[in-house]
């Protein structure tokens, strides 16, 4: 195969990429905030009411998927695999290093591209959020982002209401109202909504009936 038709082939893959989810990270005076629906779909199927899309890699770093459920479940092994061994080797694998190194796994693959977008966030050494996309695009978000189907209702939520320095509070309130948002319009986000913080305390996966709550 010579690298017309590998790109040819590349092009093809990436148009039948479905991203059907909505996805976001925001950060807040205390720490970051990622969130997810709960919906998997394949085409027009319903195939999952709890498929979870965010995942803990470290104590002080989490990301969440879309896109390709295998692809995600294999980078999220990877991911947790590496931290553990740089940390054991050397010091504590900041959230940069920690989304560079996911940055340069799929761009060693664009010819076979894992199908997801993520988001990395945490707190070491600072409060901050990176997305990925499928060819190992980094870029860096101080406020917040979104990945999916359902991102555009996101952004629309979040740019609305997102302000500098946020309370942890408000942003996990902010980032709940946006997932939900972003459900009512996309048929393929919906069943619920993850939510997990990342501040001094560590990491955390709020209750169901908390997110519950939030949403009264």
């Amino acid at each position: 195969m010579n690298s017309m038709d590998g790109q040819k082939m590349q092009e093809k893959e990436m148009k039948k990429m479905q991203t059907g989810t909505t996805t976001l990270g925001l950060v807040t005076d205390e720490g970051v905030v990622l969130a997810a629906d709960n919906r998997a779909t394949i085409g027009h199927l319903k195939a999952s009411k709890r498929a979870k899309k965010v995942f803990k890699l470290h104590d002080d770093i989490a990301m969440t998927i879309a896109g390709s459920v295998g692809d995600a479940q294999k980078i999220v092994r990877l991911m947790r695999a590496q931290i553990n061994l740089y940390n054991i080797e050397n010091r504590d694998l900041s959230v940069k290093g920690a989304s560079t190194l996911l940055s340069n796994v799929l761009n060693a693959n664009k010819m076979m591209p894992y199908m997801n977008q993520f988001i990395i966030g945490g707190t070491n050494p600072d409060n901050v959020l990176f997305d990925l996309d499928p060819l190992g695009g980094l870029m860096d978000h101080k406020k917040f982002t979104a990945t999916g189907s359902g991102s555009q209702s996101a952004y629309g939520v979040l740019e609305d209401r997102y302000e500098e320095d946020i309370p942890h509070e408000e942003g996990v309130k902010l980032a709940i109202r946006a997932v939900k948002a972003a459900s009512e319009r996309d048929t393929a986000s919906g069943d619920g909504i993850d939510v997990v913080t990342i501040t001094d305390e560590g990491y955390k996966e709020l209750e169901e009936s908390t997110v519950e709550d939030y949403l009264d």
